[in-house]
């Protein structure tokens, strides 16, 4: 008999549902006894789906005083024998999830609807400003209850990120945000805790510049993995999905955890922090028993990906480990700022990889093979048309070429692919576009096959390995492709294989930037 699958909280963001409900929970209450006991006021910055809405959840049950639903957790036993412990004060919880806020009073309507509820709940008459509203509830329920106020804001940023495109609208909503949470400083005698979460931490915004009593704990290291998995929470906590997913794909529970280690683990928000998991590409994971693109999915990054080809961005630094960051550009973000750098960190397509402490500088990578390939999916269409799955100019469908020794059908699918470069008279050189698609296409590829790609010791430009074939590939801009196949020899790109019995293809490929396509394919094969 199959044993009763435990309930994982996939888009469970109530922590009142998940505790009445069985849902199994990673316990991180000790952060918010931490966070209550060492100060009153924080800014949390976090990737979309990596736990923040659940975090503000629990907080809000903590401050609300509902001890029964933190039974058996850290906290019970941190909060035992303090005398004012489980206290219930007045809480105001903004949540700016689930609102489309492209039109130009939406944010104001979206606030006007909160604050009526509590108006409500105080038996208070709406008037004056939104932020004199707020001011007056405040007050009120810190004479109501005798307590100071609790403020939680979740997803800040989501009014500001949906503006991005539009000058006027993001203006707007800042200004909106200035006059409303400017309150939160000047009235500060009212607040006993108050906790800020977004993707992002735009400057120029009030919610900083005016309130600079806020903590940004987002680069912190006691509190990197305050959301998120650690190794040592996925053992612990998911023991018994591992061995079932293990046993559904037939593999050791050791392979089975290096997959999701290499699919969803990396992330970093300190350089000194252990790894992160993705809480919801993992839990997607196990869930299904299957390792899959879960968290890229419910999110392509169109703005990012947009940006980064209008910047004409060398999209081979993101594995080259040349993006370089400080604190200050990590933990800021301003939209009139070309560098998009920041903002692929706060969104989680970039990760800490490394830091220096002498030029005091962050190293920024991919952190996962989810990001990394999806990511550079989204990103090829973008520099060739041609690259749409089903026209047989896609990924999988060069790699059934490489995985069955046809050159001629890579070499086509290839032509293709630079045959649908955008040429105009203001877009970017070709050889941007040159590099770029052959690093996109060949890091793409090595989802699926070895694949080697160029480096400063003077490897090829790309080396694939499949069961039967290897293929040393070379290429040149406005030079002949025989002395591409040269090169192969001279430099002796082959000799690792000299005593391998499958069959190599050395090939010599040359482009043309004046014609922007591919002009020459020279293909030397055998075992030599």
């Amino acid at each position: 008999m199959e044993t009763m699958r435990r309930k994982l909280p996939i888009g469970v963001q109530s922590f009142s549902i998940l505790r009445q409900e069985n849902f199994l929970y990673v316990d991180k209450t000790r952060y918010i006894y931490e966070l209550a006991q060492n100060g009153r006021q924080y800014f949390l910055s976090r990737p979309r789906r990596f736990g923040k809405s659940l975090f503000l959840s629990v907080l809000s049950a903590y401050w609300e005083g509902k001890k029964e639903l933190f039974e058996g957790l850290d906290i019970e036993t941190l909060e035992a024998g303090r005398k004012d412990a489980w206290q219930v004060y007045p809480v105001f919880c903004f949540d700016f999830n689930g609102e489309n806020y492209h039109c130009d009073t939406a944010l104001e309507d979206v606030l006007d609807k909160m604050l009526r509820g509590w108006e409500h709940t105080y038996n208070c008459t709406p008037q004056g400003t939104l932020s004199a509203r707020f001011q007056t509830l405040l007050k009120l329920a810190n004479e109501k209850t005798g307590r100071r106020c609790v403020v939680l804001v979740d997803e800040y940023d989501k009014p500001l990120l949906e503006a991005l495109e539009n000058n006027e609208l993001e203006k707007h909503n800042k200004a909106v945000f200035k006059g409303f949470f400017g309150t939160l400083k000047s009235y500060d005698e009212y607040l006993q805790f108050v906790f800020i979460t977004g993707v992002t931490k735009f400057s120029k915004v009030s919610i900083f510049s005016d309130l600079n009593q806020l903590r940004d704990i987002s680069l912190t290291k006691d509190y990197a993995d305050l959301c998120g998995i650690t190794e040592k929470e996925l053992l612990s906590n998911f023991a018994p999905e591992i061995s079932a997913m293990s046993k559904e794909n037939s593999i050791s529970q050791a392979e089975c955890l290096a997959l999701l280690e290499k699919h969803y683990d990396g992330y970093r928000f300190h350089p000194q922090s252990e790894g992160l998991y993705n809480p919801f590409s993992l839990l997607n994971a196990l869930a299904e028993k299957e390792i899959n693109s879960y968290w890229f999915a419910t999110g392509t990054p169109t703005f990012l990906v947009q940006r980064l080809k209008y910047m004409h961005f060398d999209v081979r630094r993101f594995t080259n480990r040349t993006i370089y960051a400080n604190s200050s550009s990590l933990s800021d973000y301003r939209a009139d700022n070309p560098d998009i750098i920041p903002l692929l960190y706060q969104t989680g397509y970039l990760t800490i990889l490394g830091y220096d402490a002498k030029r005091r500088r962050f190293t920024l990578g991919f952190p996962n093979d989810e990001v990394k390939y999806g990511l550079l999916e989204s990103l090829l269409p973008k520099y060739s048309a041609a690259a749409i799955p089903g026209r047989g100019t896609d990924i999988l469908t060069l790699d059934e070429a490489v995985e069955s020794g046809d050159c001629e059908s890579i070499r086509n699918i290839l032509t293709a692919l630079f045959a649908q470069i955008p040429y105009t008279t203001n877009d970017a050189p070709f050889e941007h576009y040159f590099q770029s698609v052959l690093y996109i296409v060949f890091t793409l590829l090595s989802q699926f096959v070895q694949c080697e790609v160029h480096s400063s010791k003077g490897r090829a430009d790309c080396i694939l390995e499949t069961e039967n074939y290897v293929y040393i590939f070379e290429c040149k801009l406005d030079k002949p492709a025989q002395e591409a196949l040269a090169q192969i020899e001279e430099k002796g790109y082959a000799l690792p294989y000299a005593a391998d019995s499958r069959e190599i293809f050395r090939i010599g490929v040359a482009f043309d930037s004046d014609r922007r396509c591919l002009k020459e394919w020279l293909v030397d094969s055998g075992h030599r």
